[in-house]
C-alpha cells in the first residue's frame, strides 16, 4: 500500500512537507543503486520474454517482473516523497513509509553534523552507550547528523517502540538541516 501511495505522490507531485516547512531529502547515497536495479529489471522483462520458449513460464516472468519493477519504482519514489521536516513543531525524521517520528524542539539538547559509518546495513539499528539507547537510521551504513536528547523519549519503530536518549540520521545536506534546526532549538539553562 506505501508503494502505491508513494508513487502516486510521486507522480502527482504532491508537497514534499507542509506549508513553511523545510525539507530535507536523505535518498541521494541509496538512489543509484536503486536506478540500476530498476533500469536491469525493465531489460529483463522483455530479454526474458524473448528467451523463455513456453507461453506459461513467460507469463509467470512478466508479472514477476512487473511486480519488481514496480516495488523498486515505490521505493525510489518514498524515499523521495517522504523526506526528514524541519518545521515549528518539531524534527521528522522519516525513511520512506517505513519510519515517521517528530522530535519536538524543547526535547533536544544538541543537533550537530557527524558523519559515521554502521556495523550493519540494516535501516534502523539499535545501540547501547552509558548514556542510553542510541538510534541509528541511516543510509547505505552511514548517519550524519547527531541529536542528543534532553530526556530519553519513546519512539514508534517498525518493530515496536524503543527509547532513546540519542538519535543518529542521514541527510544529504546535513549541514543544511542542522543550521535550521539550530534556529529551533533552545538553550537548556
Amino acid at each position: 500500500l506505501g508503494v502505491w501511495r508513494s508513487l502516486y505522490r510521486w507522480t502527482t507531485r504532491r508537497p514534499l512537507g507542509p506549508e513553511g516547512a523545510e525539507t530535507f531529502s536523505y535518498a541521494g547515497p541509496v538512489t543509484p543503486v536503486i536506478c540500476a536495479f530498476i533500469g536491469l529489471s525493465a531489460i529483463e522483462i522483455p530479454v526474458a520474454h524473448l528467451l523463455l520458449p513456453w507461453q506459461t513460464a513467460r507469463v509467470i516472468v512478466l508479472v514477476v517482473g512487473i511486480w519488481g519493477l514496480t516495488w523498486m519504482l515505490g521505493l525510489l519514489a518514498s524515499l523521495k516523497t517522504y523526506p526528514h521536516v524541519v518545521d515549528g513543531s518539531g524534527l521528522r525524521i522519516r525513511y520512506g513509509t517505513t519510519l515517521d517520528m517528530t522530535i519536538p524542539w524543547d526535547a533536544l539538547a544538541s543537533i550537530g553534523v557527524r558523519h559515521r559509518d554502521l556495523p550493519s546495513s540494516r535501516t534502523v539499528q539499535i545501540g547501547r552507550l552509558e548514556s542510553g539507547t542510541v538510534l541509528h537510521v541511516g543510509i547505505a551504513s552511514q548517519t550524519s547528523v547527531d541529536v542528543a536528547l534532553r530526556d530519553p523519549v519513546t519512539v514508534r519503530l517498525p518493530k515496536g517502540s524503543e527509547r532513546v536518549a540519542e538519535l543518529r540520521f542521514h541527510a544529504d545536506d546535513a549541514r543544511a538541516l542542522v543550521a535550521c534546526a539550530r534556529q529551533h532549538v533552545t538553550p537548556h539553562l
